[in-house]
This record gives C-alpha cells, structure tokens and sequence, in this order.
C-alpha cells in the first residue's frame, strides 16, 4: 500500500510545469552535473601516471583510485535515488556536488596515496547522490512527451565532456602537475550545486513509506560485490578462487535482497518500478550496449597502440570520429525518436553499434576505413542514449525519477566493467573477442521489442 501511497503524492512533483527560466536552469544543472561525472572518469586517467611518481605510489594502490570510486558509485546509485525522491533532488545534487567538490580539494591537498584513495571513495558517494538527481530533473521540468530534445542536449554534452577530458587532463598535468586536476573540479562543482539550488522546485510530499535501511545495505553490498568482482577478472580471470568467490557472494547477497524486497512493504526498488516493462527494458539495453562499446574501446585501444604501434594522440584521432557522431547523431536520433517511435530508433541504434564492432576487426588498420566504423559506434550509441534514456525517465512512475535514475546509471557504471572484464579474459588480440563484444550488443535487440512501438516525445 505504500508503495501506492507514495506514487499518487509523486503526481504533484511529477507533473510541476516550471517558468521557462527555471526550466533552462533545471537543464543547465543536468547537463553540468553529468558533464563533471564524464569529466572525471576521463581526466583522471591521464593524472594517474604523474600522480603514481610524485606520490611514489606501486601500481596496485593507484588503481584504486579509479576502482574505489567505481565501487562506491555503483553500490549507492539507486539508493541515492532512493533519498532523492523522498528528500527532494535538488537537495541531493546540491549536497552531492558540494562533497565533490570538498573531496577534489581534499585530494588537490593529499600528502599521500592513502589519502588519495579515501577522498576517491567519498568522491563516489557524492557521485552517487548527484547522478541520479541529474536525471529527475528533467522529469520533474519538462513533461513526459517533451523530454527528448532535453535528453539529447545531456547526451551531446557528455560526448563533449568524455572528448575533452584527456586533452584538459593532459594540458593540465604538463603545465600545473596532476594536483591541477582536483583544483579544477572543486569550483565546477561549487558552480552545478548553485545552479541546482537557483532551479527552486517544490519539495516532494512525504508519506508514511519510510527508507528501509537493511534493503538499502543489501542493495549497496550486492552491487559492491558485483562491481568489484567485475573489475578484478582482468588481473585474476573468470576461473580464480577469486572471482568465484566474489561470484558466489554476489549471488547469495542477490537472493537475500530479492527476498528481502519481495517482504518488506517500502522496497528499495518499488514495485511499480518493476513493473514498468519500458524502464526494465531500457536499463538492460543500456547495459548490454556499454558493455560492447566499452569492451570494444579497451581492445581498440590495445590494438591500435600495441598492434600498429600509434602513439597516444594518433590512437585518440582515429577513435575521435566515434566522439564526434556521438554528439552530432543525438539531436537526430531526437528527431528519429519523434518520427519513429522508441523501438525502431532503439533497434537502427544497437545495429549499427553490433555492426560497428563487427567491422572494426577487418578495419582497424585501416585509417579512414577505421574511422567510418567509429563513426558507427558513435552514431548508434548516441541513438541508444538518447531513446533508452527519454523511455527511462518519461516512464518514471510518479514519485519514482530518482530510484530510475539510479537504476539507469546503475546500469551505465556496470556495463563497462563487465565489457572490459569479457574483452580481458577473451584476449585483447584474440579473433574470438570482437565478435563476442557484437554478440552482446546484439543481444539488446531482445529487450529493444519491449520498447513502445510508438512515439510519446514530441520534442
């Protein structure tokens, strides 16, 4: 009955119709937030080599700084959802880009690689309360059937933001040192917890339904084990005493969470989340199809640098066209989603991403050939985005954005690391690990049918 309760006093919060300027603030907030997360995930990896020297830090310790943050961020997603529909977003991103940027001060700061991965940890949890506040603005701003030019505006920026990370990252770390990095970050996010404060939406109706605190844990701890499980079967294999056990514990804690869910009367996920065929069906695409993109990014990396022998840069100008068809296919997969509805677009998406890591075995050594295939991963990623996204967070059950943000970004954080955890194990030269990075693109066609064979976006 809660649960129930809950969505009728969502209707108020889901259906508020903001002034034009509050909306573009609403927007801008979105778009900035998600920006700092996809600024972040790239630029850091090129501050870790001189971070590892200066710190005098092994290899191992340094990897945790991108794993520590992948863990916390992963594991708290959908319960920061959680919060953000029963305390409000505004209040979450707020509060999620101020530790952000408290914790990129503390680490501009850190004497030492400890502090480093502590501070990375808490920038995490922030993370995590910021990502899916992103999203339930949108919902809470614009109407369901107006939600796509929004979603394609956010897509196209985080193209830009994952474009333009490794080379601010690297102008950054020649010129001021890898410390730069974190002093950058801190104003950023100071300046997306203004904006989200300026957007002023009303606060959400509290109901009986309280937080349950033993299903938010054990949602937090099976996605930890999972995601950490994940992450450590490019070094241990899918095999090792290990990752077995990692496997085992995520599995044992899957089955008491579900059994927990199905018993307590406030779920973490709600019930009419579960119920909604198209959020279900959308998160799994998303899933599936970051696997296969990012997998294909980590064995295209190791062959055009290992295998060709490219440097750096003239690697990153060959993948560039990927970037590039990501943020000019958003607004047409827009105007494709309005014309064709969520199951076509969807479908033409994860086609031409199957087909583009199809190709790129043969065309790889090829420049302009290769680039054309790059082109195609770009192109229909940015088609799978901006429609899985739109039919997540219009579909949001009332009162529900926030724990379907959650779920989606979720799903976009575990992708990668099972992609490169297939890619790893298969060999990044191996003739059997393209296809099969393909084949789990093309395994999204499956729940693409669940999608709605017509168009509720009008724009």
């Amino acid at each position: 009955m809660t649960d129930v309760r809950a969505a009728v006093a969502g209707h108020a919060a889901a259906d508020v119709r903001l002034p034009g300027v509050r909306r573009g603030l609403a927007l801008a907030a979105s778009v900035a937030g998600a920006m700092l997360v996809a600024l972040d995930g790239t630029i850091l990896l090129v501050a870790q080599p001189r971070l590892r020297t200066e710190l005098g830090a092994g290899l191992s310790a340094v990897q945790w700084t991108s794993t520590g943050y992948l863990v916390a961020v992963a594991a708290l997603l959908v319960v920061a959802g959680r919060l953000g529909d029963r305390y409000g977003h505004v209040r979450l991103l707020a509060t999620g880009a101020l530790g952000f940027a408290a914790a990129s001060a503390g680490i501009a700061l850190a004497p030492g690689i400890g502090v480093v991965v502590a501070l990375r940890v808490a920038q995490g949890v922030f993370g995590a309360l910021l990502q899916p506040a992103t999203l339930a603005l949108l919902r809470l701003a614009y109407p369901a059937d107006r939600l796509g030019r929004p979603v394609a505006v956010r897509t196209a920026a985080i193209g830009v933001a994952s474009a333009a990370g490794p080379v601010l990252g690297g102008a950054l770390v020649a010129h001021l040192g890898w410390r730069a990095v974190f002093v950058l970050s801190a104003p950023v996010a100071v300046a997306v917890a203004a904006l989200a404060l300026a957007v002023r939406l009303p606060a959400p109706r509290r109901t009986g339904a309280r937080l349950d605190l033993v299903g938010a844990a054990l949602v937090a701890g099976t996605l930890a084990a999972g995601v950490h499980t994940l992450v450590g079967i490019p070094a241990y294999g899918w095999a090792s005493a290990r990752t077995l056990a990692g496997l085992a514990g995520t599995a044992a804690a899957a089955v008491l969470l579900t059994w927990h869910e199905r018993r307590t009367a406030d779920p973490i996920v709600p019930r009419p989340v579960l119920r909604s065929a198209t959020v279900t069906a959308a998160t799994a695409i998303l899933l599936l199809t970051t696997a296969a993109l990012l997998g294909t990014l980590f064995v295209g990396t190791y062959l055009l640098q290992d295998r060709l022998g490219l440097d750096a840069l003239t690697a990153g100008l060959r993948v560039l066209p990927l970037t590039l068809l990501m943020v000019a296919g958003a607004p047409v997969a827009n105007t494709a989603l309005r014309r064709y509805g969520a199951r076509r677009t969807a479908a033409v998406g994860v086609v031409l991403v199957a087909a583009g890591v199809t190709a790129l075995s043969w065309t790889i050594a090829a420049p302009y050939v290769a680039g054309v295939t790059f082109g195609m991963l770009g192109a229909g990623f940015a088609a799978v985005m901006v429609t899985a996204t739109a039919a997540v967070v219009g579909d949001a059950p009332p009162g529900y954005a926030g724990v379907v943000g959650g779920l989606k970004q979720t799903a976009m954080n575990i992708g990668p690391t099972l992609g490169i955890a297939v890619a790893a194990t298969l060999g990044t030269g191996g003739p059997a690990t393209l296809p099969a990075l393909a084949a789990i693109a093309a395994l999204a066609l499956v729940p693409v049918l669940r999608l709605p064979r017509h168009s509720t976006v009008d724009g």
